[in-house]
């Protein structure tokens, strides 16, 4: 799937998610704050994310997957330190990160090409 169309995905999920209010939080959602926003996401996503889950790979191990709820959480709390994100709190990042997880995945589904 081309970059631009998965950047346009993950900003959709993001104004969904902050729409919702789920404990993560923007003051202007505009669409230029939520293109810069959803880039940031990407990029920790991209490169910081394997790190955490390389580091914390036997805490994942032991808690059979779930801990990487919390590595998620971190990756979206790490994007909010730069962007207008504001995030309520652990929770509020926990369940955040696994909406627009789950938001990111079904639009990218719905979206994909048929083609293929």
């Amino acid at each position: 799937m081309n970059l631009l169309i998965r950047w346009a995905i993950m900003a959709l999920a993001l104004y969904l998610t902050v729409s919702l209010g789920v404990g993560v939080h923007m003051p202007r959602t505009a669409l230029g704050t939520l293109l810069v926003t959803a880039a940031v996401i990407g990029l920790v996503n991209a490169v910081v994310r394997p790190v955490l889950v390389l580091v914390t790979l036997p805490l994942t191990v032991v808690s059979l997957g779930l801990f990487l709820l919390v590595v998620n959480a971190i990756a979206l709390w790490l994007a909010s330190l730069v962007t207008p994100l504001t995030i309520d709190g652990f929770g509020g990042a926990v369940v955040g990160a696994l909406l627009l997880s789950v938001l990111n995945m079904l639009l990218t589904r719905l979206f994909r090409d048929k083609r293929r």
